[in-house]
């Protein structure tokens, strides 16, 4: 049996963490071909001891330090580092189907990828009506886009990127390490850059792993306004839109339909209505999607409010960004 290297990019994961090592000791793959690389930047909360717990009783799970905090750093020093044949990158939000490792393995070999990775089911670790709607606008086309390995597939599927994918070690030996300029995103850049440099990854049915997301909108908000920001920031510092796709900017054309109109109102007041109808026809179609999805788990008000809170702030995020980069560039032109 070929050897895994687990790596998990950690910081401050309390709540999270324990469910993630319990679900990876519940695996079907041979403990003996695994090590578990956890690479912590330097958590402040109770993340540390939990892990010295487990490595008290399981030789093969290791803590690395990451000084510098950010995941692709992690991700890097945990690949330097990596013995194993292949390699996965996980998320401590998340845990893993039994046959996880054995299948991906598995599958890799098979179709002779590059990287294959599985279906992402969304849940909450606490489940209340506010959690249960933020959990069904994540899962939901509207909510995410067309990203498959969230909506799912019937069948092995060729794809631009994954979620906590299994890749071969070469891999990394042939398209480069993460991009450590990126603090976001790195995972959907390094897949894009497989593609475009001819590579094959793959989205594989049959096999799953649970995201944990986040429970309340203020760390949703959060949570998807530094995606939308760093969706700048990618394409600014690859200088190409092609490590990204058209749905990560969809929420910034959405509120630039928003407030675009409200400006040009000051010099031509019938613009406004530009924005009214664009919020009119986003909110008709929020309320229909809520009344599919409202069901005695969660509330027809937070599904609304979830949708609302997670395209506002991605796009806010993306536009900020654009701010941002912008004034990065004039003062990098003087």
């Amino acid at each position: 049996m070929p050897k895994i290297s687990i790596i998990i990019p950690i910081y401050n994961e309390e709540k999270y963490i324990e469910i993630c090592i319990k679900s990876i000791l519940e695996s079907d793959f041979s403990k003996e071909n695994m090590e578990v690389l956890l690479v912590d930047g330097m958590s402040v909360d109770g993340t540390r001891e939990i892990i010295k717990h487990y490595q008290t009783k399981y030789s093969f799970i290791k803590r690395l330090d990451n000084p510098k905090k950010t995941a692709p750093i992690a991700m890097n020093i945990g690949i330097r580092k990596a013995k194993g044949e292949y390699i996965f990158i996980l998320s401590a939000h998340a845990s893993y189907d039994a046959n996880y490792f054995t299948a991906l393995v598995a599958y890799i070999n098979k179709l002779n990828a590059d990287c294959v990775g599985a279906v992402l089911d969304t849940d909450v670790k606490n489940k209340n009506a506010k959690s249960n709607a933020i959990k069904e606008v994540l899962m939901h086309p509207f909510g995410v886009g067309n990203a498959s390995f969230r909506t799912g597939t019937q069948e092995i599927t060729l794809v631009d990127t994954v979620a906590f994918g299994c890749y071969r070690k070469s891999t990394f030996d042939t398209y480069g390490l993460f991009d450590e300029k990126l603090t976001r995103n790195q995972d959907i850049e390094l897949n894009k850059r497989i593609v475009n440099g001819g590579g094959k990854i793959y989205l594989i049915p049959d096999v799953s792993c649970t995201y944990y997301a986040r429970e309340n909108f203020i760390d949703l908000a959060k949570n998807n306004y530094a995606n939308g920001f760093w969706n700048i920031w990618t394409a600014y510092y690859t200088k190409s839109f092609k490590s990204l796709g058209l749905r990560h900017f969809i929420p910034l054309f959405f509120v630039l339909s928003l407030f675009l109109p409200l400006l040009c109102s000051l010099f031509l007041k019938p613009a406004f209505i530009l924005t009214l109808v664009s919020l009119l026809s986003y909110l008709s179609l929020v309320i229909i999607i809520s009344l599919k999805l409202k069901n005695s788990s969660n509330s027809m008000w937070y599904l609304i409010l979830a949708f609302l809170t997670l395209h506002l702030s991605y796009g806010w995020g993306s536009l900020m960004g654009i701010f941002s980069v912008f004034n990065t560039y004039i003062k990098g032109s003087k």
